[in-house]
């Protein structure tokens, strides 16, 4: 059934198809020759079996896009048909020829018919789905709020045109082998294009017609990302199994928890004797591992990143998405300088920095240097508008390491770890940093904590307990159980002490003997660390991996357990000494309190009839996991009522603290603790719980803010869980069970007794 029609067209696609060919290869050749431009980074080759179990897993089983299940339903249609029907294709060069001609061996299978069938139905209903919520979440229609603003939208409709065409095709072209009789497949196994055949003419020209358009567009589609190395939308169905397979944790947890090394060609740094051409940190496009730069290639501008950052949602210019967007197109347009293909003049020639839109007014996402040019290639990583700068510094420093957007992240883009990169070289090169923050690391330096006080008033809180608190002095004897680290928010600041002292008389009633370090105890390093200062943070850690060995001299693992109240020196303690060869086993007090309930050690009594909200803290869920023992808490206390806030778990969204936030001035847009106490006021609680100092101090702030406007109860007050607990424990009658208005404001109050507790008019 060959005729001219066929011969023309098959001529035409075949040739097409050479060309396409042709520039695919030479654009996959460049974007492995820039990729590969990056340092090195080796300790994401190995283990294979892992490593191949997680790709499988997170592509085929589409885990990390099932977050949000309706549109990861649709998208796995997509991918399924991508890749699932490519034979298809394969079969329209064939028909476009001739229009009986089947694929050899399957091509009259009834399994493969079938298949084919149902998933060319559901590619076109899963992208007609993504294109309704594309335009339902369109910035036109939600401005600020989309998470698509900032996405070059043009791509985004190109692709889903594709996608959408070609799955028309598909069943065009089954259909018409009904309608014109060329298939013997039996009819169970076309049930969708079999219906659509029946109302379709008996053409095989037709056939061949839509296979040529079938060509046509798929090959225009490949044309067309090969001339656009940036588009990442396209080129994620490539790059994001290798980014996959590549992600930091071999064991396919996400990148949080722990930062890590600062690294220079692919080796950790000495800081005790760097080397003369070490790095420190990213200050350049060519700083960053391949990996990042594969990060940057990878970026889909789905925007799940940029809907989860609490800095964007309170009206900051930081949006981790536009900011891999911004250094994905910065490294391509550099690409000829980093090949050696240009070579740029030695100053930076006088240029014109592009202002933003009036769309683009509250984004970082746009072009401030457009181009490959000698302005490109000299332009600063990290600055202002006026600088040309990749990166503003207002963006740098609005991060909170919350680690939102990595945990929302489809293709495991590991977004803190290169917004921290390029804070150390901030900071250890440029000592660029807001000034305030410059102060928290002057005190870490002279008096080991970030408030400047003396270490003697570690020891304040021990003499106000009404049991001896055992004090570590050489090592601790083998009856001590666990080594509580305070930490400084918990021997320092009057609310997180208060937590301090629940949790000691916790353990003590529990019968948990341990002992403390008292001035003995130096800042774990956190916030030096998120700061960006790994120097200082090393210099810290070191200190305190020393102290620790000390206590726990003899001692084999498994007796070197310490308790903490504060999930960041638990994150720290617990994940990052490892680093520097401190090794312990790390437990939050929640995790150890849980467990005492569990045995019967602790044994809540007194009903507490209070309606409850529990916020997570971002470095004890999303980085750590530990989301259900504070729960348990809260379920094992009579009485208690708990809601769960819309954003809660590995959705939490932050009080504003962490990344040192909490040492620096909150300068731009809604405050994020303001903008997490209001979520919670909406529940109309008595009381948010949490477990963290930094939470309890950034919304209780904000509590009170409302309080004095009037937007919240005199009632309503911030408790760790401990301090829940403790209340529960004291025997019917006892203070903290009886009517009042005051919110633990005491400082002899541990855990909130003078609080109003159970009765409500």
């Amino acid at each position: 059934m060959t005729g001219p029609l066929q011969i023309v067209m098959g001529t035409i696609s075949v040739l097409f198809l050479i060309v396409a060919s042709v520039l695919a290869y030479r654009a996959v050749r460049a974007m492995i020759r820039i990729i590969t431009t990056g340092q090195p980074d080796g300790s994401r080759n190995g283990p294979v079996g892992p490593r191949l179990k997680t790709l499988v897993v997170e592509s085929l089983g589409h885990t990390r896009m099932l977050k949000w299940s309706a549109i990861g339903a649709a998208h796995w249609f997509v991918f399924l048909g991508f890749y699932g029907l490519f034979l298809t294709l394969v079969e329209a060069f064939g028909e476009v020829w001739n229009p009986e001609w089947h694929l050899p061996l399957i091509g009259e299978w009834s399994l493969w018919n079938l298949f084919a069938d149902i998933i060319g139905t559901g590619t076109i209903l899963g992208i007609l789905y993504l294109i309704y919520r594309r335009q339902k979440d369109h910035p036109r229609r939600q401005g600020r709020t989309s998470r698509f603003a900032g996405s070059n939208e043009g791509r985004g409709y190109f692709v889903e045109a594709v996608v959408l065409t070609v799955g028309v095709c598909i069943l065009l072209i089954r259909a018409l082998k009904v309608s014109s009789d060329l298939t013997d497949a039996p009819g169970w196994s076309h049930p969708i294009s079999g219906a659509l055949g029946s109302v379709l003419p008996d053409s095989p020209d037709l056939l061949s017609v839509v296979a040529f358009i079938k060509i046509l567009v798929s090959l225009t589609w490949l044309v067309v990302i090969s001339r656009i190395l940036n588009m990442g939308v396209a080129w994620h169905r490539f790059s994001a199994f290798f980014n996959i397979y590549f992600k930091r944790n071999d064991d396919g947890t996400v990148a949080l928890g722990p930062l890590q090394p600062m690294t220079s060609n692919g080796k950790p740094i000495d800081f005790e004797d760097p080397g003369e051409d070490d790095v420190f940190g990213r200050g350049k496009i060519e700083d960053f591992t391949w990996k990042g730069m594969l990060d940057f290639t990878t970026c889909t501008e789905c925007g799940r990143c940029q809907s989860q950052c609490p800095a964007w949602n309170t009206g900051k210019p930081l949006s981790p998405k536009m900011v891999v967007m911004d250094l994905r197109d910065h490294l391509y347009a550099k690409a000829p300088y980093l090949l050696g293909e240009k070579t740029a003049a030695e100053t930076a020639p006088d240029y014109d920095v592009l202002k933003p839109s009036d769309e683009q007014v509250w984004a970082s996402g746009y072009a401030r240097i457009e181009g490959t040019n000698d302005a490109q290639a000299h332009r600063p990583l990290v600055g202002t508008l006026e600088e040309g700068g990749v990166i503003d510094p207002d963006v740098l420093w609005s991060c909170t390491n919350c680690g939102a957007c990595v945990e929302q992240c489809p293709v495991d883009i590991e977004h803190v770890d290169h917004i921290m990169d390029m804070r150390r070289y901030q900071v250890l090169i440029e000592s660029s940093f807001p000034s305030e923050a410059g102060v928290m690391m002057r005190n870490l330096e002279n008096r080991g904590n970030p408030w400047g006080v003396s270490p003697s008033t570690r020891g304040e809180w021990i003499r106000e307990m009404d049991f001896e608190v055992e004090v570590a002095d050489g090592p601790l004897d083998y009856d001590v159980e666990y080594l509580f680290w305070v930490g400084c928010a918990g021997a320092i600041d009057d609310r997180a002490k208060k937590v301090t002292k629940a949790v000691a008389e916790l353990l003590h009633t529990a019968g948990v003997r341990f002992a403390v370090l008292g001035e003995g105890e130096t800042c774990s390093g956190d916030p030096a660390r998120r700061m960006g200062n790994e120097f200082l943070f090393q210099m810290l850690a070191q200190e305190n991996v020393a102290t620790l060995d000390g206590v726990f001299e003899g001692r084999v693992p498994g007796m070197r357990k310490i308790v903490v109240t504060c999930p960041h020196c638990f994150n720290s303690l617990g994940r990052e000494y490892p680093q520097v060869e401190g090794h312990y086993e790390v437990v939050h007090h929640t995790q150890l309190l849980s467990q005492l309930l569990e045995e019967g050690r602790l044994t809540p009594v007194t009903p507490i009839d209070r309606k409850i909200t529990y916020h997570d803290p971002c470095f004890l869920g999303r980085h750590n996991k530990v989301y259900t023992p504070p729960r348990e808490i809260l379920d094992s206390v009579p009485g208690l009522s708990t809601q769960e806030m819309h954003r809660c778990k590995d959705r939490g969204f932050c009080c504003g603290a962490g990344g040192a936030r909490m040492w620096m001035e909150e300068k731009i847009g809604k405050r994020i603790n303001v903008e997490r106490t209001e979520e919670a006021l909406g529940l109309d609680p008595d009381v948010i719980s949490t477990a963290c100092p930094f939470c309890i101090t950034m919304l209780s702030d904000a509590l009170t803010s409302k309080k004095q406007s009037g937007e919240a109860a005199e009632h309503v007050e911030v408790l760790d869980v401990s301090q829940i607990l403790l209340r529960s424990m004291a025997p019917v009658g006892a203070p903290g069970t009886e009517a009042g208005a005051e919110v633990g404001t005491a400082r002899d109050d541990v855990a909130g007794t003078g609080s109003a507790a159970t009765e409500h008019e």
